[in-house]
């Protein structure tokens, strides 16, 4: 059985999760540069070390052992802080050393993604060797991560507004109510009377929308999304009326098959914040990445 663990086992180890991710020994070979009887005599060797099997290999293919299963991820989770130690104890002299972990939402707008790449490059000013991790999740999966310290901050639209959370806002995103080119409306869309906007078929969101100042009986939702883009082809399809970001439906507009409906009235704008947990939830690598993306100001692109 394996008790410490040597700079051969690391290596051993290596190459086995190696083979893992190929899916097996010979399509391991070319990504490693190393013949297969060389993988096979490696195995054989981190399993005598170990007291186990980890896999079955031969002409009835590749596939792990009930040990191999649980043994991967422990030692997925060996070699992310060994390369973690490593990588900080090469800049112990930096000021800021480590990794951050960024949540977004996905679909957001040029200028929302401009502002956090110019954060980005400010924070690279810095005396740091920090290693950017980015996630796209939804709002509620944001906000659990960032309760149970997976996340250091996200930017997003939030609207529990937990209170174990504090949030700071970024900007405005317009939403505007759009019908399809095949949709009654379309072509007279902008001359819609808000009488009238409940005698349609409508797209809406699972979540509140307090800023949506279209109040319509429950009988009008007939489709529901919190993905921009599947919302977009639902009133693609010209049997529905929704809101989308303008930078969504831009594209759309330009080929002609949108058409806003009462641009005037039916449109409103959603603020999206940065959200980190209260107490204890920044360290010295998130508040310097924080103050660089407040510092950031709007941009109109």
């Amino acid at each position: 059985m394996l008790g410490n663990v040597s700079d051969l086992d690391l290596r051993l180890i290596r190459v086995f999760i190696a083979i893992v991710d190929a899916g097996g020994l010979s399509a391991a070979q070319s990504k490693l540069n190393v013949g297969q009887s060389t993988l096979s005599s490696q195995l054989v060797t981190l399993e005598t070390r170990l007291g186990f099997s980890l896999c079955k290999r031969g002409r009835g293919g590749f596939r792990l052992t009930a040990k191999g299963q649980r043994f991967v991820p422990l030692a997925r989770d060996l070699l992310t802080a060994v390369n973690a130690f490593s990588t900080q104890a090469r800049h112990l002299d930096r000021k800021l050393v480590g990794t951050l972990h960024v949540g977004l939402i996905g679909h957001t707008s040029i200028n929302m993604n401009v502002r956090i790449a110019q954060a980005i490059a400010r924070f690279r000013e810095r005396d740091e060797a920090v290693q950017f991790k980015f996630f796209v999740r939804s709002p509620e999966e944001q906000e659990s991560q960032l309760l149970n310290g997976q996340l250091h901050l996200a930017v997003g639209y939030f609207w529990h507004r937990l209170s174990a959370l504090e949030y700071t806002p970024l900007f405005a995103e317009r939403q505007q109510a759009y019908c399809g080119r095949g949709h009654p409306l379309f072509g007279s869309a902008d001359e819609a009377m808000p009488e009238t906007w409940g005698n349609y078929e409508w797209t809406w969101r699972s979540y509140p929308l307090p800023e949506a100042n279209a109040l319509l009986p429950a009988s009008a939702i007939t489709a529901v999304t919190d993905d921009m883009e599947a919302a977009a082809v639902l009133i693609l399809s010209g049997r529905h009326l929704g809101y989308l970001p303008e930078h969504v439906a831009a594209p759309y507009l330009a080929a002609g098959l949108l058409s806003p409906v009462n641009a005037s009235d039916m449109h409103y704008d959603v603020h999206f914040h940065v959200a980190v947990r209260k107490h204890g939830g920044l360290d010295d690598i998130a508040a310097a990445f924080l103050e660089d993306l407040l510092q950031v100001p709007h941009v109109d692109a």
